[in-house]
């Protein structure tokens, strides 16, 4: 089968919500030797199941057999997010609902949009807990360059966006990988309060053992990292880029997301009331959150490192 249009296919996107859509081709993972220098080093933290994951990491192939494209798209979760003294300090990406569900249930959309198109076509909906490279794949789909935070960029919108990846065995028409670069801009380096940006064989990394987000998400056990008031995730890195400033001349970079089910907040409880929050609450203040990710046991080990740290400033 000639490849073919995407025209009808990003309409779609477009009218399901997705802020960017671009298509590029199912090929094997282009940073994958650097992804395993990246473990080697330890970079990865105590995320063992990052290594048992890369046969599948390979190729899309692995994922959908007969893949020939790879659908990528965006959705912007910007919105503001001041810190309340006494509250927990929560990343912007984790104040709505979990958007594992809302991307998954898009995508899906989405391939059942392709199957009246193309009947008889097989396609996947992939979000981050997907073994494959989203940010690879949305760089060559054209959707954004890599920053030195290692977060996609997109020289128009800056960088507060999910991804998700829409693999098919449709052959669609390409588009051409995004270009772009922080130039000699460190504002995320610099801003890092744990140093976790760092420069390792020729390419800006993430070492995960000081990262903010790492240490309060994925870290199971106590550590002695001050994780600066944040209870889940870490925005800073993203806060300082001047790509997400706003600006008369690119005023997308600005726009508040109009998601509905991102926009709906929840009214989480005091710092002292998560230092010791019981099984049964924790169960029901985290439904639908990705805020359940830590599990009770982290986030009251969060919410009492939080406590501790301002006690002493």
């Amino acid at each position: 089968m000639e490849r073919q249009s995407s025209d009808r296919l990003k309409a779609e996107a477009l009218a399901l919500g997705f802020d960017l859509v671009g298509v590029t081709d199912a090929v094997p993972s282009p940073h994958l030797k650097e992804y395993r220098r990246w473990l080697e080093n330890g970079f990865g933290g105590t995320m063992d199941y990052l290594a048992r994951q890369i046969p599948l990491r390979e190729h899309p192939v692995h994922l959908l057999p007969g893949a020939r494209s790879v659908v990528a798209v965006a959705l912007n979760y910007n919105q503001p997010n001041p810190p309340r003294p006494g509250y927990p300090r929560i990343a912007r990406y984790a104040l709505g609902r979990d958007y594992h569900k809302v991307l998954r249930g898009k995508l899906r959309a989405l391939g059942r949009f392709l199957d009246r198109e193309y009947p008889g076509s097989a396609s996947r909906a992939c979000v981050d807990s997907a073994p494959i490279f989203e940010r690879d794949f949305a760089h060559l789909a054209g959707l954004g360059w890599f920053g030195k935070n290692t977060m996609l960029i997109n020289s128009r919108r800056g960088s507060w966006f999910f991804l998700g990846l829409l693999l098919t065995t449709v052959p669609l028409a390409l588009d051409v990988a995004a270009a772009g670069g922080c130039g000699s801009c460190r504002r995320c380096v610099d801003a890092c309060p744990t140093g976790a940006i760092v420069f390792d064989e020729e390419r800006w990394q993430i070492d995960s053992r000081r990262c903010i987000s790492y240490l309060t998400i994925e870290r199971d056990g106590p550590h002695d990292v001050d994780t600066h008031g944040w209870t889940f995730g870490c925005d800073i890195c993203q806060e300082v880029c001047p790509f997400n400033e706003p600006r008369p001349s690119q005023p997308l970079r600005s726009l508040p997301t109009l998601e509905a089910d991102f926009l709906k907040l929840r009214d989480w409880p005091s710092l002292e009331r998560l230092a010791v929050v019981g099984d049964r609450e924790w169960d029901v203040l985290t439904q639908g959150s990705a805020v359940r990710r830590p599990g009770v046991a982290g986030l009251r080990r969060n919410a009492r490192a939080n406590l501790a740290r301002s006690s002493e400033g």
